[in-house]
């Protein structure tokens, strides 16, 4: 009989001291709500830590009784207590409902080691609105939702984004089509100096007197090159292509601007040398030398005279060439900048959707 005694009470005190493992409590936020608020629920189980705890879940918009919705639920909080051979599991439920009534909320299931265990049931009183049905102009219909306002701090970053791509995305269309054309990226301008055309054939008859040209046997290359001063100073000078016209249709152009003595020197100057160039014509030294003497003096005839001031400068384009290294180098860094570019691009419109939603 002592034995069966001792070993009930050993029993007992096992199914106590294993009930005593696990503690389940559930608290309501507030005991009564309006219809269309929302109530909160703590749910606090008290387990050993080594337990598998599995938590109460409900669909969304779920009714848990007629007339009381679940909403949704946050994450659980965990902590561990007794140096960690214990686990406190607290999470908070939220609940609605659009009809007064007094609720009775069930008790919320929990598995702990596959074993259930329940909370306390907790009651929810949910109050309507009193409505002044004699005054029906006080009653107003649901207004329509409101859009935010605009936040500039929110904005700020990705307008400067996008500011800054656009001026790259050009900077990145300039350079493709540059290098497409073979064209310089960027152009250096220097002035020069303009100097009266009348000084420029001087030096380049003076030029040729240096080199002796027309001591030479080679009658072809100097008459060519006494030519082609003239032409240039004609061109300059009375504004005309003589570079692109004949012998002919360049004295005939002149007769127009200068007295015959002149034209005539130069005639028989530019007949000599169609004759040289193209009828393999020899002619003697004097000779050369006389259409030489004729070219300055034509030219001292019918310079145009300058005042004296500081010459105006030319602007000259100074464009570099590129090697092959440096070009591939360049198109690398175009490609790569563009992948960039684009990857921001698509951040840009990330950050857009996500201010817009």
């Amino acid at each position: 009989m002592k034995c069966c005694i001792v070993l009930v009470v050993c029993l007992l005190a096992t199914v106590v001291k294993t009930t005593a493992q696990v503690t389940v409590d559930a608290k309501l936020d507030s005991a009564g709500i309006f219809i269309g608020q929302r109530i909160g629920v703590t749910l606090e189980v008290s387990a050993d830590a080594n337990k598998e705890v599995q938590l109460p879940e409900w669909d969304s918009l779920q009714q848990i009784v007629p007339g009381l919705e679940f909403v949704k639920a946050e994450k659980a909080d965990t902590s561990f207590l007794n140096e960690g051979k214990r686990i406190m599991l607290s999470r908070r439920y939220y609940f609605t409902s659009f009809d007064s009534a007094l609720y009775l909320i069930p008790e919320m299931n929990v598995k702990v080691e596959g074993e259930d265990y329940k909370s306390k049931r907790l009651a929810l009183k949910v109050f309507t609105f009193d409505i002044d049905t004699l005054h029906a102009d006080s009653i107003f219909s649901i207004k329509a939702e409101l859009a935010p306002p605009f936040d500039w701090a929110e904005w700020r970053h990705v307008i400067c984004l996008g500011v800054l791509a656009l001026l790259v995305l050009g900077l990145l269309i300039y350079v493709a089509h540059r290098l497409k054309t073979n064209k310089p990226i960027i152009r250096r301008i220097r002035n020069k100096q303009r100097v009266a055309p009348h000084k420029v054939a001087m030096r380049k008859i003076e030029q040729i007197k240096e080199e002796k040209i027309w001591q030479s046997e080679d009658s072809k290359e100097y008459y060519t090159q006494l030519t082609d001063t003239l032409r240039q100073y004609i061109k300059e000078r009375y504004g005309f292509n003589a570079l692109e016209m004949t012998s002919y249709e360049i004295i005939q152009k002149l007769q127009e601007v200068n007295d015959e003595d002149a034209v005539s020197e130069l005639r028989e100057l530019f007949q000599t040398a169609d004759l040289v160039k193209f009828a393999k014509y020899s002619t003697l030294i004097n000779e050369n030398d006389r259409n030489l003497v004729s070219a300055i003096e034509y030219i001292n005839q019918t310079k145009l005279e300058e005042p004296e001031q500081k010459p105006l400068p030319e602007v000259v384009v100074v464009e570099e060439k590129r090697s092959k290294i440096a070009k591939m180098i360049l198109i690398g860094s175009v490609v790569v900048a563009g992948m960039v570019l684009l990857s921001v691009i698509f951040y840009i419109g990330y950050r857009i959707y996500m201010l817009t939603m």
